[in-house]
């Protein structure tokens, strides 16, 4: 009989293309994956992986098994649906994935609630990007992503996703604090055409949002400096080298020498969960969504 783990990182495998990413997603050692994949080869009796290059590729006999490994992995997450909406209690494990602000400004209060009132439930969390995120939930590899959408361009979800939303985030206008500018009370970013932008890594969905929206108002960004962290990209302010566009969620405090503004027509972040629809009567999918509501709608007030 074939092992269901086994069967869950050929899977893997086959959604990151590599052992070593197999590792990363599964958090495990790629000589653990290796050992697993050794095994289930004999239990089967056929190679299932090949080496192409410096890494591996799946043989023919592979993507078939890993095909049916995803509609097996499918329907026991069904299962594993119906009896926890049966024992109605929220138990187990759930993981859960966040972009780096969310993970910051919502994860340790709403995990802390989970903790008090659901001991039994095994919150696991790991940072991803939106589009990630996304993937990670349709593929299996997370049970629950929190996400984002700009107020003006909206993420595309795939068919068979669930969502709540969590909060919507505003976003100021950072700049040195002895920018001619800084003592406005609000400003607009036509105002900082002229200024050079510290921006998001290329490829993020914020960076091509910031390109998108100036690009909309007439406006061809200077982009001098790429910082995934938002303190990072605080304290390339702090030093005079450019503005950059600050969401609220996480942020923490302002160092010296910036100055945070807000913008007249007000930019938001749609912040929301997303889940499998196959995984929507799981008790643990219902009460960490709540809890993160919860913290979102308290972030959004204050």
């Amino acid at each position: 009989m074939m092992n269901l783990e086994r069967l869950r990182i050929l899977s893997a495998v086959a959604r990151h293309g590599s052992v070593t990413a197999a590792a990363v997603g599964l958090h495990v050692t790629s000589s653990a994956v290796s050992q697993q994949l050794a095994k289930l080869e004999r239990e089967t009796g056929q190679q299932l992986l090949t080496k192409n290059g410096r890494g591996v590729r799946l043989t023919d006999a592979g993507q078939l098994l890993a095909e049916h490994a995803d509609r097996i992995l499918s329907h026991v997450e069904l299962a594993r649906s119906d009896l926890e909406a049966h024992r109605g209690q929220a138990i187990g494990e759930l993981r859960l994935c966040g972009f780096p602000t969310a993970a910051r400004g919502l994860f340790p209060t709403a995990l802390a609630t989970l903790r008090r009132e659901h001991p039994k439930l095994r919150v696991r969390t790991l940072e991803k990007e939106p589009e990630e995120g996304v993937l990670s939930v349709v593929r299996g590899g997370a049970d629950l992503a929190v996400v984002l959408d700009w107020y003006n361009q909206p993420l595309s979800l795939p068919e068979g996703l669930a969502k709540a939303p969590l909060l919507d985030d505003p976003a100021d206008l950072a700049m040195p604090a002895d920018h001619p500018l800084a003592d406005r009370r609000t400003v607009e970013l036509e105002d900082f055409a002229d200024d050079e932008w510290i921006s998001w890594p290329q490829g993020e969905l914020c960076h091509e949002w910031l390109t998108f929206t100036l690009r909309g108002k007439g406006i061809e960004p200077r982009i001098a400096h790429l910082a995934g962290e938002h303190h990072t990209q605080l304290a390339l302010i702090a030093a005079g080298l450019g503005v950059a566009v600050a969401p609220r969620l996480g942020r923490g405090p302002v160092p010296e020498g910036v100055r945070v503004v807000p913008v007249r027509h007000t930019m938001r972040r749609h912040i929301y969960a997303v889940w499998r629809a196959d995984a929507d009567r799981r008790p643990s999918i219902r009460a960490v969504v709540e809890a993160l509501r919860v913290v979102g709608a308290s972030v959004a007030d204050g």
